[in-house]
């Protein structure tokens, strides 16, 4: 039996999704939850499983090709009845699978006059045409109808109207002949893509989706927050005494080694309790103050860039649930099984590069954020406690706070 597999939907924001690789090829045998294909969404990278077993027929959405939620992406011819392909509560993440059926819509067409106003973009999809968000307010922001959406010509898969193709009909279409002052372009840099290079000194590596992200997220977070840093040395000491004393016994009930990050966290929630302006978020002019800690952890995905999973409730979690939901996020963010629900809404964030031996930083605020606390290398250090000197464990802790809702003294 032929079955349709379909885009799937990785978070309730996510409206469209990009394929980056084809595990399987045409013909190629597919077992249930070995994985298929992995897409790329404006928030994750996703490997996707497969929810039946059989032979991948056809393929219809090649790699680097973005298309809309549920659209139709591969077809899969199964080896048994629908049973086979029933999704499975065990696999994390389900490709929406389900029988080829003839779908049929009805719409009535009110035909517009020739005097009418030209028509909004108001909606994702026009007539059988998909327009992702960006396009869309790239669209609403240079004033293009949606009768000149439609009259584009898309180079994206299936025709599809890509940001490249808003910009060059802006490009062509010239200037409002109202404009009063010739405007005034800033300079950049010539492209590297335009000048001859020495291919033995230099090599051109295009941005990979997630690296993009961040990009996009880091110009964001420094063109919307005033970024103020303030540094504190802590004294680790006694966390380090418990985790020498019970860490082996942790290790064996739970399966992984016990580390500082869920006693960092845990101090997180208490001071947020205690100042719970620092656990808000900044709309327009109103602040608003969310009374739940949701705790986002920055995660380095080794070879490609930084993902920050969000552990859910913190604030209803002992320091052992605290450091299960740390681990559980950062292992399915290093094996792609995150979906886009897992890395939003935040209220508060950590990012903890002593991991990789920083003694300390000034970490940029993790949108729509207005506080993220950066935590430095526990080292041994000399320390002057009551005239005499101490080894201790120490530590530094970096807060970076927005100050247009965080002065000083809180901070």
């Amino acid at each position: 039996m032929q079955v349709e597999v379909l885009m799937p939907k990785m978070g309730e924001s996510i409206t469209e999704g990009k394929i980056v690789k084809w595990h399987k090829k045409p013909g190629d045998k597919i077992e249930r939850d070995e994985i298929l294909l992995e897409i790329s969404t404006d928030k994750v990278d996703t490997e996707i499983p497969s929810s039946a077993t059989g032979i991948l027929s056809k393929v219809i959405v090649q790699e680097q090709d973005t298309v809309a939620v549920g659209s139709v992406i591969a077809y899969i011819d199964t080896e048994a009845s629908a049973g086979a392909y029933t999704a499975s509560a065990q696999s994390p993440i389900e490709l929406e699978i389900r029988e080829k059926e003839m779908v049929t819509e009805e719409s009535d067409a009110i035909p517009a006059s020739a005097g009418s106003a030209p028509r909004e973009i108001s909606h994702g999809h026009n007539g059988n045409r998909f327009y992702s968000p960006l396009v869309k307010s790239m669209a609403k922001a240079e004033g293009i109808s949606a009768d000149e959406l439609t009259s584009l010509e898309g180079s994206g898969g299936g025709g599809r109207i890509t940001k490249e193709d808003v910009k060059r009909y802006i490009e062509n279409r010239g200037h409002p002949t109202t404009t009063t002052q010739p405007r005034v372009l800033r300079q950049t840099a010539p492209s590297a893509t335009t000048n001859a290079r020495d291919s033995k000194r230099e090599t051109i590596i295009p941005m990979d989706n997630m690296r993009e992200r961040i990009m996009d997220h880091m110009v964001a977070s420094r063109d919307t927050s005033v970024h103020v840093a303030a540094i504190t040395e802590v004294d680790m000491t006694r966390i380090a005494d418990y985790i020498t004393r019970y860490g082996k016994d942790f290790e064996k009930n739970e399966g992984f080694k016990l580390t500082f990050m869920p006693f960092i966290a845990n101090s997180c929630v208490r001071a947020l309790k205690d100042y719970p302006l620092v656990n808000s978020s900044i709309d327009g002019n109103k602040i608003v103050q969310h009374n739940y800690v949701n705790m986002g952890i920055a995660v380095a995905i080794e070879t490609t860039g930084l993902l920050v999973p969000v552990v859910r409730g913190a604030d209803e979690k002992n320091i052992t649930g605290l450091a299960r939901a740390i681990r559980d996020l950062a292992l399915r963010a290093r094996t792609k099984r995150l979906t886009g629900d897992d890395i939003i809404g935040s209220t508060f964030s950590i990012t903890n590069y002593g991991v990789f031996g920083n003694l300390m930083g000034t970490p940029i605020i993790n949108q729509p954020n207005v506080a993220i606390l950066g935590v430095g290398a526990v080292k041994k250090r000399p320390v002057v406690i009551n005239d005499a000197i101490a080894i201790r464990q120490m530590g530094f802790l970096t807060l970076s706070f927005d100050h247009r809702l965080v002065d000083g003294a809180l901070g």
